[in-house]
């Protein structure tokens, strides 16, 4: 596969003096679903907006299907199509009229537009609402009208910000298999960014994980995860003294349990690395209780993207994903 996305030492220094992009450097081939996984204020959206022309870049090389973003932009937005957080459709038209809008934007003939609209609401579920008012579309059914509106004049490369913001988790699943299928059927070429870590394990075969304006580390979701090569244990508890200290003694007890093979600190308390971590927690527990360190909650699960975050950058991505552990177990313990 050829690359269709070249990035090389890409810098956006904004007019304030912010570097929100910090020389970074990646290449996608034509029909790879790739992704950018960080938090708010990583640098996601501003790459975003240079490959897509809506933005000058400071310095740097960028090209797409080979056309340079600075001296061709109009070829590059000829074959792309751009779906940010927010959804853009006219809430007064319908869903046909709609897609039929973008066609005539992009300068469709009218019997293929026609048929290309048809076949993007079977795509997309929509067949049964495609008369009625947009405005009165759910949440994931306006996402979804959103996503076939971008792909009116077949695109060969789609560029979704943070696609799933906002939406309900059964919606958020429709729109993964929806991604899913058009990589996978129509080979369009998918640059994804997300903040959630079950989006892009899901979707993506090729990541990189960006903070702060700058690449931490790249590769499919499966070979990052081995790096961890072990369960992970998160800690939480009551410091009757200061953080610092009461992690300290956590970590001295720690060091003495057969099994533990990394220590992070983490904002609720500590994050442990050990083979089976199952197995050890009630050794953790009960070392815990001796030393009178007041755990509020033990979780462990396998290794995830949030681990390698973690490991490269020393805290977590805030969002809701994170509540959730789908792969692991838990138990609390409260202050008696």
């Amino acid at each position: 596969m050829s690359e269709i996305i070249k990035v090389d030492n890409l810098i956006q220094i904004y007019g304030d003096g912010t570097k929100a992009v910090d020389d970074i450097s990646f290449t996608i081939r034509e029909g790879e679903f790739f992704g950018f996984l960080g938090p708010n204020g990583a640098g996601k959206s501003t790459t975003i907006k240079i490959l897509t022309t809506l933005l000058s870049k400071t310095s740097g090389s960028v090209t797409v299907a080979g056309f340079s973003v600075d001296k061709e932009p109009k070829e590059i937005r000829k074959i792309i199509g751009v779906q940010s957080q927010e959804t853009v459709i006219d809430a007064d038209l319908t869903g046909r009229e709609n897609l039929m809008l973008q066609g005539h934007f992009q300068q469709m003939q009218s019997g293929i537009l026609r048929e290309r609209v048809d076949e993007l609401l079977k795509l997309m579920d929509l067949q049964d609402v495609a008369d009625k008012r947009a405005g009165n579309y759910s949440g994931g059914m306006k996402k979804r009208l959103d996503l076939a509106s971008i792909l009116v004049h077949k695109p060969k490369l789609l560029f979704l910000d943070e696609p799933t913001t906002g939406l309900d988790p059964q919606s958020r699943v429709a729109i993964w298999e929806y991604l899913d299928k058009l990589n996978k059927e129509e080979n369009i070429t998918m640059f994804l960014t997300t903040q959630y870590m079950e989006e892009a394990d899901r979707l993506c075969r090729k990541l990189s994980i960006i903070d702060n304006g700058k690449i931490v580390i790249s590769g499919s979701p499966t070979e990052l995860k081995r790096q961890v090569g072990a369960d992970s244990i998160k800690l939480s508890y009551e410091n009757d003294e200061s953080k610092e200290e009461t992690n300290a003694k956590a970590k001295k007890i720690l060091n003495t349990i057969r099994g533990v093979s990394n220590i992070i600190d983490s904002d609720e308390g500590l994050t442990i690395y050990a083979k089976n971590a199952g197995f050890i927690i009630p050794d953790i527990v009960r070392a815990f209780d001796k030393n009178k360190i007041k755990l509020n909650s033990v979780s462990f699960s396998s290794p995830t993207l949030d681990d390698i975050f973690l490991k490269h950058t020393g805290r977590r991505i805030r969002t809701e994903e994170l509540l959730k552990n789908p792969t692991g177990g838990m138990f609390s313990r409260r202050r008696r």
